[in-house]
């Protein structure tokens, strides 16, 4: 079932996250460019204002695009929004492109609006869905064996209090459904110490795993890079932005691999890398945001850029297992 939720007039307007230097390392930006993560729009907007010909807004989630209706026209048919997941950006886009960019996680839009489920700093309904169809976090927090919510918590999340709190779950829901964000922050911060000044909120490592089961993250994310490759002219550049180090380490490993780096943690084991380069790398390090953003978004502190040009190889897939991906094995429910 699907939520329309008007968003309040008095709300900040939503920063884009390392825009600036998007901007600067993409240059000159021209052409076709896919925004695979819409959002509230603040990348297409950026991309069309720096030159581009054409923006191609992706979005997973109904809302965001419902919200882009009372400025989107005044791209005309410069920006056209499509529904759909960036793991069919190829497919969504319809024509090769000279850049993508994609903002991973959940966007500070969804973050503030309580009735979507996705932060502990208010109540509203265990949601968590981006595209509002499908399982809730309620539905896999009350049906999830103790086990599956385990492995959950400690490979999406990197909880190492993960089979502690998976236990309290179990025992909680038991009394009754788990079916508040606040409700699950609480059953969270009992199994956890009192966190200290400028340490996060204890339940922010098990809200991350939830969401990332959710939504199927990490493979969107595999797919969506794949995507990317296919769609990309010979000199197109993906520009990928991350906010946790399993995005990054997965992005980061896939440039490795793609560029003909070599990602292996293991100097034993065989090589991994494509034969032909399919990415260029203008800098093997990730950008981060600047004091100057720093301090007018706050919510930049864990972001990182990485970007790649494409070559002229041919596209090929791309290996989880390389890439870092965390695997969880499928088990039954309770």
């Amino acid at each position: 079932m699907s939520v329309t939720v008007e968003p309040p007039e008095d709300r900040a307007p939503h920063i884009p996250v390392l825009l600036r230097p998007i901007l600067a390392a993409v240059a000159p930006v021209e052409g076709v460019w896919l925004d695979g993560t819409f959002g509230a729009g603040g990348y297409a907007r950026g991309l069309l204002d720096a030159g581009a010909a054409t923006v191609i807004g992706v979005d997973r989630d109904p809302l965001a695009l419902q919200m882009a209706a009372g400025w989107a026209g005044d791209y005309g048919d410069r920006l056209r929004l499509v529904a759909g997941t960036f793991s069919q950006l190829d497919t969504l886009a319809g024509e090769p492109l000279d850049g993508v960019v994609l903002d991973l996680g959940v966007s500070s839009m969804q973050l503030d609006q309580a009735e979507r489920g996705f932060s502990f700093a208010k109540d509203g309904p265990l949601d968590m869905r981006m595209s509002q169809e499908g399982e809730s976090a309620a539905d896999l927090v009350n049906t999830a064996a103790e086990e599956q919510l385990a492995d959950i918590l400690y490979h999406y999340g990197e909880e190492r209090a993960s089979r502690r709190i998976a236990k309290a779950i179990v025992t909680a829901r038991a009394q009754g459904p788990i079916t508040r964000t606040l409700q699950l922050a609480e059953i969270v911060a009992k199994c956890l110490p009192r966190p200290k000044p400028g340490q996060i909120h204890p339940a922010t490592r098990s809200f991350q795993a939830i969401r990332i089961a959710v939504n199927t993250e990490f493979s969107e994310l595999v797919e969506g890079l794949e995507a990317a490759e296919r769609a990309l002219k010979p000199g197109g550049k993906l520009a990928m932005v991350t906010f946790h180090s399993l995005e990054d380490r997965i992005v980061k490993r896939f440039f490795q691999l793609h560029s003909g780096g070599e990602a292996n943690a293991n100097r034993y084991a065989p090589a991994s890398a494509v034969d032909l380069p399919r990415f260029t790398l203008p800098s093997k390090r990730a950008l981060a945001p600047d004091d100057e953003e720093l301090a007018v978004n706050p919510r930049s502190r864990s972001a990182k850029l990485r970007v790649g040009i494409r070559t002229d190889a041919p596209a090929g897939p791309a290996d989880p297992e390389a890439l870092g991906v965390p695997l969880i094995p499928k088990k039954g429910r309770r």
